[in-house]
């Protein structure tokens, strides 16, 4: 993959994140697709478990929007510095600024880092 085509399975899935689609942002992901906090102490594991997660946070933030504020592509990594707002249970107001490192294989996202 070049360095353009490593940072398509990340902007998809930003894209279907933004749109609260389910399942264009699941086509995203692996299978076995592993998400982390930032010391590496595993969130979730496997994509039946994210779908459900996601699906519910989707289905209950129906102003859920993630703005990029920047990106930088690395060998198989992307990363992502994000700002997240109108999540459910929090403030309209609170920003959420995040880091997520993508980890790309065979055009999907394989595992992601939250850095919060």
């Amino acid at each position: 993959m070049t360095t353009t085509d490593i940072t398509l399975p990340a902007q998809r899935q930003l894209e279907a994140y933004n749109n609260r689609d389910i399942d264009a942002f699941m086509a995203c992901y692996a299978q076995d697709i592993v998400v982390e906090d930032a010391e590496g102490n595993i969130i979730m594991q496997g994509w039946d478990k994210m779908y459900k997660s996601y699906a519910a946070m989707f289905e209950q933030s129906p102003g859920l929007h993630c703005k990029l504020v920047s990106r930088i592509a690395v060998g198989n990594y992307v990363l992502d510095e994000e700002n997240v707002t109108h999540r459910a249970g929090r403030d309209p107001g609170e920003v959420s600024h995040v880091v997520a490192v993508y980890r790309i294989a065979d055009g999907l996202i394989q595992h992601v880092r939250f850095i919060r």
